[in-house]
C-alpha cells in the first residue's frame, strides 16, 4: 500500500483524535493493512510508537481491552509513605491550639509554625530525609484544620498616647 502525504496526514489526525484502546486498535488495524514491515514503516513515516502498535495488535487479536492505570501514576502522598505522621502532627499541635477568640469560626489557631512542627517530629524519632518539606507540613496542618497564626489573645494591648497638658507661657 502506498502512503501518500494526504493519507499520512489523515492517519495521524485520526490517531490523535482517538484516545486509549480505540487509538491503539486503530493503529494496529492500519499497520495490519500496510502489510509486511508495517510496524517499522508506521514508526518511520507516521511517528507512531511500535510498543503502542504491538499493544493494539494484541487487543485486536484477543478482543480484550487493556485498561490503563492512570490513577496509579504520579507521586504518592506523604501520608502513604508515613502513615502515622498526621496523628503525630495532631498530637503536637493540639496542646498549642486555641479556638477562634470571637467564636465566629471553627478554626483552631496554633502558635506553632510548620518548621517548629517539623523540628518536633524529628525530635520524636523521624529522620530529616523521611519527613516532607516545611511547605508540605504547612499544607497538612491546614488540611487538619490548624492555622499557624498568632493568636489574637496573646497580642499585647496597644498603648494609646497620653494627652500631654499644654504649657501656657
Amino acid at each position: 500500500m502506498e502512503l501518500t502525504t494526504s493519507l499520512k496526514e489523515l492517519f495521524i489526525d485520526a490517531a490523535k483524535s482517538l484516545k486509549g484502546s480505540a487509538r491503539r486498535v486503530f493503529m494496529a488495524g492500519t499497520v495490519k493493512e500496510l502489510g509486511e514491515g508495517g510496524q517499522r514503516r508506521a514508526e518511520r513515516e507516521l511517528g507512531w510508537n511500535r510498543v503502542t502498535i504491538r499493544k493494539g495488535k494484541h487487543e485486536l487479536e484477543s478482543g480484550f481491552v487493556c485498561i490503563d492505570a492512570y490513577s496509579a501514576r504520579g507521586r504518592k502522598r506523604a501520608e502513604d509513605h508515613l502513615p502515622n505522621m498526621l496523628t503525630d502532627i495532631g498530637d503536637i499541635v493540639d496542646s498549642q491550639s486555641q479556638v477562634d477568640p470571637k467564636f465566629r469560626t471553627n478554626r483552631l489557631y496554633t502558635r506553632l509554625s510548620a518548621s517548629e512542627v517539623r523540628r518536633q517530629l524529628i525530635a520524636q524519632g523521624y529522620t530529616d530525609e523521611q519527613l516532607p518539606t516545611v511547605q508540605t507540613i504547612s499544607i497538612k496542618l491546614n488540611q487538619l484544620g490548624y492555622y499557624p497564626k498568632k493568636v489574637a489573645k496573646s497580642l499585647p494591648q496597644k498603648r494609646s498616647p497620653r494627652p500631654t497638658p499644654y504649657l501656657s507661657r
